[in-house]
């Protein structure tokens, strides 16, 4: 038989009982001259993790009883230090400890008693999943919060408000959407892009930000203690108001578009109430067809307001109808540089395909996020295949499935 030569480098794992606890192991260089368990080229971890995904049960009873005690233990062992890795993630410490958990579980039954190491093992998957049920139950109290399209919680700070006592910022878009224009923001005050802005109460203070409007005279003052409350509410029962639009008080709300210069028309407003699609949305599209509102453009008193006319088709490769997109409708709403050239190039040759915008690509950056979700195919996929073009733009990219 040919001699193997098998090594166990160990560069990044660590193994237990030194000063502080853990130690860097030791390189292993192991020369071995015959495969004493029928190895191949193959280690003892891949062969193991091989018999165990495989229900292999015959494989591993040889595996383990013609592996050394100590070849079983060092390796349980990396495996243990390997899974508790700060950067690894909840699935691969998981994953890592259940295979280390069954590898004790095959020693214990042929080798000897390992219980204690065995308990460690249960212990840190029973740690792990508290943490994750946590962290779960955390994101998902956010959830509740941000539910309503739009609204999103200012996280950022987190500890530093906890020290004041102060619930984090619920920022509801919808809101302010009806008394401005998306573009009187973005981008001039803020990058359309919530990881981007650095968003601090120092620039508030200073006018930036938030404080561009909330300044005392335009809308109540971010330096004003006395209005905290009126932003810092998340996981407040003051923030149902803002998950809902059964208590929306118009006449507030017609009084402030009053003060910007803006619109919100009652008389206008089919039977009182805010219009909705399917999904339990703002039918934004509708509001201003019937013109319910005519929010201001910018806060700038230089500002131009520019609207490009043109509409792009964008044929469907699948059974949907193809798509139009309307440059009209959403350069009311938003300046070119939201867009190009950082989400679309202007060449007409972006690669454009659901599953990319589902992951906040090309339309994905707004639709799902402040505008409505996908799951209104016919809002986009509404033109017949094979209708006139008239003169329109021709997408020439990949186009969305």
């Amino acid at each position: 038989m040919l001699p193997i030569v098998t090594y166990a480098v160990l560069p990044h794992r660590f193994t237990p009982g030194a000063k502080g606890g853990r130690a860097p192991a030791m390189l292993l260089l192991l020369f071995v001259f015959s495969a004493p368990c029928g190895a191949g080229d193959q280690d003892f971890r891949e062969q193991f993790t091989t018999n165990y995904k495989n229900f292999q049960f015959n494989a591993q009873q040889k595996l383990i009883k013609k592996t050394e005690a100590k070849t079983m233990q060092a390796e349980i062992h990396a495996l243990i230090a390997e899974a508790m890795e700060p950067k690894k993630t909840y699935p691969q410490r998981m994953y890592l400890l259940d295979i280390a958990s069954a590898m004790a579980s095959g020693y214990q039954h042929w080798h000897g008693d390992i219980k204690a190491l065995t308990q460690k093992i249960d212990k840190l998957m029973q740690m792990e999943l508290k943490q994750e049920e946590a962290r779960i139950a955390k994101l998902m109290h956010w959830k509740k919060e941000e539910r309503f399209l739009g609204n999103f919680v200012m996280k950022e700070h987190m500890e530093e408000m906890k020290k004041q006592n102060m619930a984090p910022v619920l920022y509801p878009h919808w809101v302010h959407r009806i008394w401005f224009e998306c573009k009187v923001c973005h981008q001039d005050i803020f990058i359309m892009n919530r990881w981007r802005n650095n968003i601090s109460h120092q620039q508030f203070d200073a006018g930036k930000q938030c404080g561009a409007c909330h300044d005392g005279t335009m809308a109540f003052g971010v330096k004003d203690k006395k209005q905290c409350n009126k932003c810092h509410l998340a996981g407040k029962t003051e923030a149902e108001k803002l998950h809902t639009l059964s208590g929306v008080n118009h006449e507030q709300i017609q009084a402030v578009a009053k003060r910007f210069g803006a619109e919100w028309n009652l008389k206008n407003l089919p039977g009182g109430n805010i219009p909705i699609d399917k999904f339990g949305f703002i039918d934004w599209l509708s509001l201003k067809r019937n013109k319910v509102f005519n929010p201001i453009h910018s806060l700038r008193k230089n500002y131009k307001h520019k609207v490009r006319s043109n509409k792009i088709l964008f044929e469907s490769k699948g059974n949907l109808d193809d798509v139009i997109f309307d440059h009209e409708i959403h350069s009311n709403w938003i300046d070119c540089s939201s867009c190009h050239p950082e989400i679309f190039l202007e060449t007409l040759t972006n690669d454009v395909k659901m599953i990319r915008m589902s992951k906040g690509k090309h339309c994905g950056y707004c639709h799902g996020k402040v505008s409505f979700t996908f799951a209104s195919c016919k809002r986009c996929h509404n033109r017949k295949k094979g209708a006139p073009r008239n003169n329109m733009l021709i997408h020439k990219g990949k186009n969305s499935e």
